[in-house]
């Protein structure tokens, strides 16, 4: 499967599988997250062949998954938590976070769509120059970048999660003052 062919399945994928599970008011369920991992999990079975290492292909590998984890926790940033009327754990994903993801998904798959039609030579030189060897190790970089930014979304949500609970425990822990129990309201 050729490098753009690579990078548009894994990016269509992952894209739409974020996309339709975080988009508006989503309700967190015991799936949400695992749902998501495997998803992206089953992609890399697919999509990842082998694990080059020979020269420079491992660091390339692991810049990809740096540059996802760094990618994941803006994504994670711009998806608050919050509980609706009903006392249910909701996110809430707006433009800018979808916009992160798209933006993201887009650039992979024009890099690859470039690597293969724009840019090819350079990108063979810059290889040889880098003991880089091949095509292998520039799709894995991009598909390890999907499954790092999903996981360190969904490390930054659950993480959300915990101090949401953590917060409201410590509130309905806290002592009341004279007022608040006379009125019996508390700080939220």
């Amino acid at each position: 499967m050729s490098q753009f062919l690579t990078a548009l399945v894994a990016g269509a994928t992952i894209l739409t599988l974020v996309l339709a599970t975080d988009l508006g008011h989503r309700r967190i369920t015991r799936w949400r997250a695992p749902r998501s991992v495997l998803a992206v999990v089953i992609v890399v079975a697919i999509l990842v062949r082998s694990v080059p290492t020979a020269g420079n292909d491992l660091s390339l590998q692991l810049a990809g998954i740096g540059a996802g984890v760094i990618c994941g926790l803006i994504a994670g940033a711009l998806l608050p938590v919050c509980r609706d009327e009903a006392g249910e754990l909701r996110t809430i994903g707006g433009a800018g976070y979808a916009a992160v993801w798209i933006v993201l998904s887009g650039a992979r798959v024009v890099f690859a769509y470039g690597s293969e039609h724009w840019f090819g030579e350079g990108l063979i030189r810059f290889s040889v120059d880098y003991g880089l060897s091949g095509q292998d190790v520039y799709a894995n970089s991009f598909v390890f970048m999907s499954l790092a930014m999903v996981l360190a979304r969904t490390g930054a949500l659950l993480v959300k999660v915990r101090r949401l609970r953590a917060a409201e425990a410590a509130v309905a822990g806290a002592p009341r003052t004279g007022s608040e129990q006379a009125s019996g309201t508390g700080a939220l």
